[in-house]
């Protein structure tokens, strides 16, 4: 059949991992070599060791194990592939992620991130749309540095890729259910097969998660508004309900339709600030896990629905593949917390009760656009090519609301909030070549020209604690800016076992608008478009008698008006852009079977960042006046406020080296079945959690661990298994508010069985 098997309409059905590669969530033949990898990461199924491109690659099974004690799907990957990066300050449905050291720490619904999230080739761009969860996946890949020639949106920084399970024309299934601590529930599976034999096939998909609360507020002041009592067991929980259907339609030899439609519903806390967790001086968490004193915002909700759908179709044209992409999703929801950490009667600043209460965001009605065109030779010949177009449309109403509450005025208005009008357009032209030189060396370019305009119109305006003021800053900006993007590689075939290969990229990252501030009455702040020169070679070999896979990349880069965030005096962020910045460092994904039936899998990052510009100042940790943490820059003082020097520091969430292991030991048993142990550890270097640098914003030798022992049936028709996530209860530093010395844990420890098994 060859629609079946057309150029990017159903790689990923093809490059299922449970049957390419092997890991330590997979057992392992006793005298079986290493298997390949097949990636998608040229919009082709090629095998990882002649892709030109850094690529790391995680199994849909692995990450399942990774989020079995409940662990959000998308946040599990931070530490799992060097070089990549992943956190969150605003709870499951906003995550940020870093690649290479460039993200964004931003936590403004409108904010513009460098990483791509393309979930079965739909880019997914708003914040909260890149949160979607990942389930029933096959896999994972991570394509490191700048990605615009071929992907969607252009991004500077790289691309997380997940590619679902699709529908089959024989009749299969999978799941996975566990329960662990705190009444911890999950289950992940799909089932489908044909309806009519090479005609039609479906699958059906749903992912399920829950956790009860486990956090008790012990707040026994007077609530304003009356929403908030002391509660034990209070918050902490989550309800994660998400359902897919694809239906896969194959008329003729040269059509395929793939149709998919999914829908999200979640309901659970946002993300715990622990409101002085932090002592100046120091960066060790000192407040408990499971206690705060909140005295705002009713125990941090937070609640999202999510719709969409994609229909993409194949069409051979006989040496030819004309495939087209078109995609919608919408989403409404909101976000409430309380930004200061706890109640400002309990934690006095200089001895003065100060600080501010609730805060939300509210996205009324998001909508996204994208439909893509593309047409790419077959694989035949020296000659390989691609072009296409791609449009994208995003459209949202969101409101902002900030409760201010100031003790020493008693002030305090309902009305301090505002809506804004965000549009997002963009268009893009696109192409790559591959020409095979001779049967070792192979060349390709790529270049791609886009359109990206950002308008932001202010609807309403806020009303501050003191009564009406006249709101003096912009009430609609548009910013729209026209770049190339193109980047040039070689692959080099030493021998069958040896790749060389070396990638020269540009990456462009249009203008930004933060709009948030006006609930402050402040002007929106805004940063123009940025640019990334990345250059990177590397080496990919098997080695050992295919024991080996060792792949690593030598990588440096230099982003030019580097787009920056920092707080102001409220906590609010702004935008900014620096003159450049620059990084380079080295990464190495290992996979080895040394014995029968054990199986490692390591890797490692290593990273050096640093912003370059004498003339650009990032305001500091402050409340009331008063600089509450130890500030290691030079300062200056503007007016009430002081400013540190930020020249030379790295980078905000780019660990200088991350570590990753996984090993698993299996012991066949005589019915057919085996007996296994499995574990998998991170560890996570020096990270400078804001621009400036402290004795306090910054997490270093952080570590965390699981493990896993059980059964596996013959076949692999079910496995049983004891895990455990976060084995030795660290308690990690994943993220601050500055003004509060307010601290981000990770997950907590989860004990527990989980079931699985496929047919």
């Amino acid at each position: 059949m060859a629609a079946l098997t057309a150029p990017g309409l159903v790689a990923a059905q093809q490059t299922s991992p449970e049957f390419v590669q092997t890991g330590q969530s997979g057992a392992t033949d006793g005298s079986a070599g290493l298997e390949d990898i097949v990636v998608t990461a040229e919009r082709r199924s090629e095998n990882l060791q002649r892709v030109p491109v850094s690529v790391g690659v995680v199994r849909g099974e692995d990450l399942r194990a990774y989020t079995s004690g409940g662990d959000d799907t998308l946040l599990a990957l931070a530490g799992r592939v060097p070089s990549l990066y992943a956190e969150t300050t605003t709870g499951r449905i906003f995550p940020r992620f870093y690649i290479r050291g460039l993200g964004n720490i931003d936590f403004y619904l409108g904010a513009s991130q460098p990483v791509s999230i393309i979930q079965d080739d739909v880019v997914l761009e708003h914040v909260v749309l890149k949160s979607n969860p990942v389930y029933d996946v096959g896999q994972i890949e991570v394509l490191r540095g700048p990605q615009g020639s071929l992907f969607g949106r252009n991004t500077t920084a790289g691309i997380i890729k997940f590619d679902t399970l699709r529908p089959t024309q024989t009749f299969e299934g999978r799941a996975q259910a566990t329960y662990g601590s705190y009444n911890t529930v999950t289950f992940d599976g799909g089932v489908g097969g044909p309806i009519v034999q090479d005609k039609v096939a479906i699958r059906v998909s749903g992912l399920y998660q829950h956790r009860d609360d486990y956090v008790d507020n012990r707040y026994e002041g007077a609530s304003a508004d009356g929403t908030v009592t002391p509660k034990k067991n209070a918050m902490g929980g989550f309800d994660e309900r998400d359902a897919r259907l694809q239906v896969l339609l194959t008329p003729t030899e040269t059509l395929s339709i793939l149709a998919s439609a999914h829908a999200r519903d979640y309901d659970g806390t946002s993300t715990l600030f622990l409101r002085q967790a932090l002592t100046k001086g120091s960066n060790e968490p000192n407040a408990p896990r499971n206690s705060v004193i909140y005295d705002e915002a009713d125990n941090n909700p937070q609640a999202y629905k999510t719709y969409g759908g994609s229909l993409k179709a194949g069409l051979d044209l006989g040496g030819a593949t004309l495939t087209s992409i078109t995609a919608y999703e919408t989403t409404s929801g909101y976000s409430r917390g309380d930004t200061d950490g706890g109640a400002a009667s309990v934690y006095p600043v200089n001895g003065v009760a100060n600080g501010f209460g609730q805060s939300q965001g509210q996205i009324r009605d998001l909508d996204q656009w994208t439909q893509e065109l593309r047409l790419a030779s077959d694989d035949a010949g020296r000659f390989r090519w691609q072009v296409g177009g791609f449009y994208f449309d995003s459209r949202d109403t969101t409101d902002f609301y900030q409760r201010a509450f100031f003790l020493t005025t008693a002030g305090r208005n309902p009305n301090n909030w505002v809506r804004l009008n965000n549009v997002n357009t963009s268009w893009a032209l696109f192409g790559q070549a591959s020409y095979a030189v001779t049967d070792k060396l192979t060349i390709t370019a790529g270049a791609r020209e886009t359109k990206d305009t950002k308008k932001t119109r202010l609807v309403k305006t806020a009303d501050t604690a003191a009564g009406a003021v006249t709101y003096t800053g912009r009430r609609f900006v548009r910013l729209s800016d026209t770049k190339p993007s193109w980047d040039v590689s070689a692959l080099y075939e030493a021998s069958p076992e040896v790749s060389l290969y070396a990638r020269v990229a540009r990456g462009f990252r249009g203008p930004t608008i933060q709009g948030r501030s006006a609930v402050f009455n402040s002007d929106f702040t805004t940063a123009d478009s940025e640019t990334n020169t990345s250059y990177e070679a590397g080496i990919k070999t098997r080695l050992f008698d295919n024991k080996l896979r060792l792949n690593a990349t030598g990588f440096a880069y230099r982003v030019k008006n580097i787009q920056l965030n920092g707080n102001d005096v409220n906590g609010n962020g702004v935008l900014f852009n620096a003159d450049k910045a620059d990084g380079y460092g080295f990464e190495a994904d290992a996979e080895l079977r040394p014995i029968p039936n054990l199986s490692l899998t390591a890797g490692v990052s290593l990273l050096h960042t640093e912003i370059k510009d004498p003339n650009v100042y990032a305001q500091v940790c402050q409340l009331n006046g008063v600089v509450v943490c130890t500030v290691n820059d030079p300062t200056i003082r503007v007016g009430a406020n002081t400013f540190a020097s930020i020249d030379g520091n790295p980078l905000p969430n780019a660990p200088k080296y991350n570590l990753n292991f996984a090993a698993r030991y299996d012991v066949p048993l005589g019915n057919g079945g085996r007996a296994f142990v499995a574990t998998d550890w991170n560890m996570q270097g020096y990270t400078n959690l804001v621009l400036y640098r402290t004795d306090e914003f910054y997490a270093k030798d952080n570590f965390e661990g699981g493990a896993r022992i059980g059964y596996e049936a013959a076949g692999g028709a079910y496995e049983i298994a004891l895990f455990a996530r976060n084995i030795t209860k660290e308690k990690n530093l994943k993220g601050v508010i500055e003004n509060y010395m307010a601290a981000v844990y990770n997950e907590p420890r989860v004990l527990g069985v989980s079931l699985s098994g496929r047919f």
